[in-house]
């Protein structure tokens, strides 16, 4: 017979066990389908920035309504840019560009808001 402590206890190991299912759901990948989401919904698109020859750009370019835009380098929860990805970025901004790098879903929405009031 469970007593009250037990029935708490083991809601708890249910509650944590999910929470860290969750936490290992979210990727890099999901969280670049977020961001391409929201720019859509914001009138603009998110292609893909590829540049043959040229290593360590950021993934994404986002352009927006009323010629705003910026560069985005996305990465899964608590990973860094590589040196080279750091390097570029300094290049992009040295030239007068915005350059972000997006870890984390809640992220989208303040960077969205900077480069449109940039």
């Amino acid at each position: 017979m469970y007593t009250r402590v037990s029935k708490y206890r083991e809601a708890l190991v249910i509650l944590c066990s999910c929470v860290r299912w969750e936490v290992k759901k979210v990727t890099e990948k999901y969280i670049e389908q977020k961001l391409v989401k929201a720019v859509k919904e914001l009138g603009g698109i998110a292609p893909k920035f590829v540049s043959p020859g040229i290593d360590g750009v950021p993934d994404r370019i986002v352009l927006l309504p009323m010629g705003r835009m910026a560069f985005v380098e996305l990465k899964a929860p608590g990973k860094k840019m590589r040196p080279l990805q750091v390097k570029r970025k300094r290049q992009l901004e040295a030239l007068g560009f915005l350059v972000y790098c997006i870890d984390g879903v809640e992220q989208i929405g303040g960077v969205l808001d900077e480069i449109q009031s940039s």
